[in-house]
């Protein structure tokens, strides 16, 4: 085989695989800012501090790291039903949520990675899983396992929440609730009750997210800032509160980062994934999933 023609096959797998991390990254940001309108960028640093709980975990118990981060996820996810109480109570009842709230969850951001720094130090972590050195060869493709596993629960887990969101009551409840608010009272619905569960539901990926990504790469307590563009991005690409557009939008973010990467070094990777951000943008406004208003 041409070696640029295996260079970038290799480079879209690992990019699939990379984008699948982003998806899981950015499914819980696609609940909370695009259904509920409520922007936090701490997600990332939420996600960050999963990872960091799953890799204290798995040293002191062995257990898987994904399946440590699935049992954090009712933990996680009352930890975002009590953080949009506060949100709720002192921003959002008062109309304060633009400015105010941004600066609030700005402000959660710097706790929780001054936090992390506090107790775990500043060092990074990583997880080497029973998987992590494996690595399929599929002719002249490698697949590491470090990357598929990972990978293929979030798209599971992103599947089962998509499923939740479509067919159960509650589930569309929150698709409606930033849409109609007074649609849901007339039913009998409380949707500040609903917001909660949503928001908790958002932190819960986000511990989802972080077990994956400690699988990944290595962590520290900052490893956040370099999600928190990427995700808002994929989130906004991919049409705000449409989770199959988030997944094609982190698959595609995924791919055009690793081959740019692969042919021209990581440095114009970045760039040129924003770039087809502004791209689409341009054609189609609304992201590539989102709807006209």
């Amino acid at each position: 085989m041409d070696p640029d023609l295996a260079l970038l096959l290799n480079g879209v797998v690992s990019g699939l695989l990379l984008g699948g991390l982003y998806a899981a990254a950015a499914a819980g940001l696609s609940i909370s800012f695009g259904m509920l309108d409520v922007v936090n960028i701490a997600h990332p640093a939420f996600m960050v501090l999963g990872a960091l709980i799953v890799a204290l975990l798995w040293a002191a118990t062995g257990l898987d790291p994904l399946l440590l981060s699935i049992l954090l996820a009712p933990a996680f996810w009352a930890l975002g039903a009590g953080l949009y109480v506060i949100y709720h109570h002192f921003f959002e009842r008062r109309g304060d949520e633009a400015i105010q709230g941004l600066a609030f969850f700005f402000g959660v951001m710097f706790i929780v990675e001054v936090g992390l720094v506090l107790a775990v130090g500043p060092e990074q972590h990583f997880v080497d899983a029973a998987y992590a050195a494996t690595t399929w060869r599929l002719g002249e493709i490698d697949v590491p396992l470090r990357m598929l596993v990972p990978a293929t629960v979030a798209l599971a887990a992103i599947g089962a929440l998509a499923l939740f969101l479509r067919h159960s009551f509650t589930g569309r409840a929150i698709a409606a609730v930033a849409q109609d608010r007074d649609a849901l009272r007339l039913l009998a619905i409380d949707p500040i009750r609903i917001k909660r569960l949503a928001f908790g539901i958002s932190l819960a990926f986000a511990g989802l997210a972080g077990g994956a990504l400690v699988v990944v790469q290595p962590v520290d307590a900052w490893s956040g800032h370099v999600f928190i563009g990427r995700v808002f991005a994929i989130v906004i690409m991919g049409g705000l509160s449409s989770l199959g557009g988030c997944v094609l939008a982190a698959l595609a973010f995924g791919v055009v980062e690793n081959v740019t990467a692969s042919f021209f070094g990581p440095s114009w990777s970045p760039a040129v994934a924003f770039g087809c951000l502004l791209l689409v943008l341009a054609v189609r406004p609304q992201g590539l999933f989102g709807r006209m208003a």
